[in-house]
C-alpha cells in the first residue's frame, strides 16, 4: 500500500467510485492514469479497473482502492483525486502539486 503521502482519495471521490462500482457490478478500483495530449500537455484518465496490477501503486479509503502505474505516480506523486459536484458539473479531479500550468476545464496539466 502506499503512503498517504504518494497520493490519496477523499472521502467524497470513494463514495463515488463505490456507487458507480455498484451499479456496473464491478470492484471498486479506480484506476487513474496519465496520458499525452489535452490542451496543456497530460491529460487525466479515470476508469474502473478489473485489477490492481503488481507494478501498482494503491491506496485504499473506505474500501474503495485508488490503482496508479509507476509512471503516472511520477506526474502526481503527492497529489489527491476528489469527486467534486457543483454549478460547473460533477467530475473527478486531481490536486496535482507537480503541475506547473493547468487548462480551465481541469482535465489537463503540464509538468
Amino acid at each position: 500500500m502506499a503512503e498517504a503521502l504518494d497520493i490519496d482519495l477523499t472521502p467524497a471521490a470513494a463514495a463515488r467510485v463505490a456507487a458507480i462500482a455498484s451499479r456496473q457490478g464491478k470492484a471498486p478500483i479506480l484506476r487513474l492514469s496519465v496520458e499525452g495530449g489535452g490542451c496543456a500537455g497530460f491529460s487525466y484518465r479515470f476508469g474502473l479497473a478489473e485489477e490492481v496490477e503488481a507494478d501498482d501503486l494503491a491506496v485504499e479509503r473506505d474500501g474503495v482502492t485508488l490503482a496508479v502505474d509507476p509512471m503516472t505516480l511520477d506526474l502526481v506523486r503527492g497529489g489527491m483525486v476528489d469527486f467534486v459536484d457543483n454549478l460547473g458539473g460533477a467530475h473527478f479531479e486531481v490536486r496535482n502539486p507537480n503541475a506547473q500550468s493547468g487548462c480551465g476545464c481541469g482535465s489537463s496539466f503540464s509538468v
